[in-house]
């Protein structure tokens, strides 16, 4: 059984240039195309083909707004972004509306394809350069989530005490609270921290202090 696929992309001659590769695979078809984005929002529901080629910027609106007007009506259906947009707005704004590929224009033939049999597949292909940023982002998410800032002026006061290699019964005198206060405050750190030891706590301290 082929795999049927729509094509949503007001360059014609691009769009033109996808339905004919396309068309000449053994394994896929393509069953409509789309040139402007009001026509694809009526019509492509009907249609629910197992994969969308999804321009982002279309004359008449986004392609990220379509996708969150069809999606929950087309739950099988599986959106490929192909656009020359690489902004980071655009890139999450497409997968939060439930995009599930994202390709570069300047992509080759077979890695379009490729990217339609992985999508159909479960797959979730992306461009090198899209991959490379979606990852940036979460690294940078990283510390916000699992940072300092979780973290009380009390529990910080502790975390660096522990870091300068000071006892708990140290700690305790040295800002007058019992050994079991200290040990709560550590098990606190170590839950806000998601860190499972002392060495694993004060190596995350150090690196935001970097």
């Amino acid at each position: 059984m082929s795999i049927s696929i729509a094509i949503v992309e007001d360059e014609k001659n691009y769009n033109n240039a996808l339905k004919k590769i396309i068309d000449y695979q053994s394994d896929m078809k393509v069953v409509a195309q789309f040139f402007d984005g009001n026509e694809a929002l009526k019509n492509l529901s009907d249609i629910s083909p197992d994969v969308v080629m999804m321009d982002i910027q279309l004359q008449d609106m986004l392609g990220i707004e379509i996708i969150e007007k069809l999606k929950k009506e087309m739950p099988k259906t599986q959106f490929i972004m192909c656009t020359s947009f690489e902004d980071d707005e655009k890139i999450f704004n497409s997968l939060k509306a439930g995009a599930t590929g994202y390709l570069i224009k300047g992509e080759s033939m077979d890695k379009i394809l490729s990217s339609i049999r992985d999508v159909y597949n479960g797959g979730a292909p992306m461009s090198f350069s899209i991959a490379r940023k979606v990852l940036g982002h979460f690294e940078r998410k990283l510390p916000e989530t699992n940072g300092l800032d979780e973290l009380t002026d009390r529990e910080k006061e502790v975390l660096n005490l522990l870091s300068e290699g000071l006892l708990y019964k140290e700690i305790g005198d040295k800002i007058f609270i019992s050994i079991d206060t200290v040990k709560k405050h550590v098990g606190n750190i170590y839950r806000k921290l998601q860190v499972n030891n002392k060495v694993e706590a004060i190596n995350k301290l150090n690196h935001f202090k970097n």
